[in-house]
């Protein structure tokens, strides 16, 4: 759950590239509306290029949920369902990722 905070919060963005709100990714328009204060609209593209590089449709979807209610991460990480665990396990391989790439 922090995690996801962490992530969303991040002080820079190394992608100079913006989109327009009505052609962003379902990632980046879940941090865009999280109302963090990092939360720049650099940041939330860089974190959007990485989503699509590093988790399905469907891990976003689920994924961008969490920026509004980050208690469901908390509830698929400690799920023992297998399919939650392998989701758990690409949500931090998109975190680390993007911590690295984002800022």
């Amino acid at each position: 759950m922090k995690y996801l905070l962490t992530l969303a919060v991040c002080a820079t963005a190394l992608s100079g590239v913006t989109t327009s709100p009505a052609a962003a990714g379902v990632i980046e328009r879940a941090c865009r509306d999280s109302n963090r204060s990092a939360a720049s609209p650099q940041l939330c593209s860089c974190i959007q290029n990485v989503a699509e590089r590093s988790l399905n449709a469907s891990d976003m979807r689920k994924v961008a949920r969490w920026f509004a209610d980050p208690h469901q991460a908390q509830v698929v990480r400690q799920s023992s369902r297998t399919s939650d665990a392998k989701l758990w396990q690409r949500y931090r391989a998109f975190g680390d990722r993007a911590a690295q790439i984002c800022g």
